[in-house]
């Protein structure tokens, strides 16, 4: 390791190895570069002197990752052998898991996946409570949850993906919800990708926790619904480099830590806390930095209605400044389509419908369940969308659904 002197930096200086704060804190990747921006935040933060670390190898592209993996069934069969070998998971999570694998039709199924939802977000709930009481992580449980959420993500997505937090839930456990959430869009959009279990396991344990960092500020700062200072907005953006700093103390893997100090980085260099450009951001951060953003727009707030998700989804493909990276886009279009899964629409022949699942060939004609109309066998009529009868003509509002929702309930009553 070599020792730099902050006075030699320049910007757009790019070094071949990372450098370091204290001889442990990622401040840089291999290869990316010095801003002025960052020269002017090691004054304010009183550093003078950085580690260069030439051991470290730049991390792969997603491209890199599609590509040099196996299909995902194969890693999760591989895996599931090897379950003896971890720590038991959380038994209240296993429990609901249990009921929800053993539910006869559609609709005890989608109340069974929402209470197993329920208890991850419970668990979410304590591991943030726990480092907020005692400031350490029970890492083998985390990564054994994580293992076993992968999996039910996997064998439940198109339940999971209608589900949609309330006003009351978002504004109580904002950082819970919104992690809880954010991670079932990112380990949709892994599996999309082909990540293989390992890298599905670290992206969903840097999800989890790419919030942690709010813990480090006044809790009026992730609580509140006010409308922020200039000062309040710059504390938290703080937020990234003290969650990389939580998890560096913690001795997380550098991709995890670098997932949590990137999640805010944008392709363009708008994002923060380093202005990093394209495929100096890493994999996993890009990923999140998509579903938080989606995420985000599509989740009420007291301040205002959350758009709709195809509202949302639209935004995304909109891509302004092309901030976000096109292959992770590209991914939630085709894990969610363009109408997302849960999405209430109204088709060319009268009928009321939600999306249910995607249709692998096109993302504008998804799977769609038809309110108040049964199959032969009892449970309920799905049809594929098209550009005929079953053409989606609109996505109902949130009242609107609502309603429809309602109606029908009555109806069958």
């Amino acid at each position: 390791m070599e020792t730099l002197k902050i006075d030699s930096l320049k910007a757009d200086q790019t070094f071949n190895g990372e450098l370091l704060v204290d001889k442990s804190f990622l401040l840089l990747g291999a290869g990316q570069k010095v801003t002025i921006e960052l020269l002017k935040s090691l004054a304010v933060w009183g550093i003078t002197e950085l580690t260069l670390d030439k051991s470290a190898a730049p991390a792969p592209s997603i491209h890199q990752i599609a590509d040099n993996t196996s299909d995902d069934a194969d890693e999760f069969v591989t895996f599931e052998k090897k379950e003896t070998e971890a720590p038991k998971m959380n038994t209240s999570i296993k429990e609901a898991l249990a009921k929800a694998q053993n539910s006869s039709n559609e609709k005890s199924r989608l109340n069974g996946v929402m209470n197993v939802y329920n208890e991850y977000m419970s668990y979410i709930h304590s591991v943030y409570t726990r480092y907020a009481t005692h400031g350490d992580f029970n890492k083998d449980e985390l990564f054994e949850t994580v293992k076993e959420l992968c999996v039910f993500v996997k064998e439940n997505r198109r339940y999971l993906l209608r589900i949609s937090p309330s006003v009351e839930t978002r504004t109580k456990n904002y950082l819970v919800s919104h992690a809880m959430r954010s991670t079932i869009f990112a380990i949709v959009i892994g599996l999309k990708l082909h990540l293989n279990f390992t890298q599905l396991q670290e992206l969903g344990v840097s999800c989890i926790l790419h919030e942690i960092g709010m813990l480090k500020l006044p809790s009026y700062l992730y609580l509140s619904e006010k409308k922020f200072s200039h000062a309040e907005r710059a504390k938290i953006a703080t937020h990234p480099l003290l969650g990389y700093q939580v998890m560096s103390q913690a001795n997380f893997d550098i991709s995890i830590q670098r997932a949590i100090l990137e999640h805010h980085e944008h392709e363009d260099g708008s994002g923060y806390p380093q202005n990093l450009v394209a495929d100096k951001i890493s994999d996993y951060a890009r990923i999140i930095a998509v579903v938080c953003a989606y995420e985000a727009m599509s989740s009420p707030r007291n301040f205002r209605e959350a758009r709709t998700t195809y509202d949302a989804m639209v935004e995304m493909l909109r891509n302004q400044n092309s901030k976000y990276n096109g292959d992770v886009i590209k991914a939630l279009l085709y894990s969610l389509s363009i109408y997302p899964i849960g999405a209430y629409v109204y088709l060319a022949n009268g009928k009321i419908g939600q999306v249910c699942d995607v249709n692998p060939d096109n993302p504008k004609n998804p799977i769609v369940q038809i309110l108040g109309e049964t199959a032969a066998d009892g449970e309920p009529r799905t049809v594929e969308t098209d550009e005929g009868i079953n053409k989606i003509v609109r996505v109902l509002n949130k009242d609107e659904a609502k309603d429809a929702v309602k109606f029908f309930e009555k109806k069958s009553s």
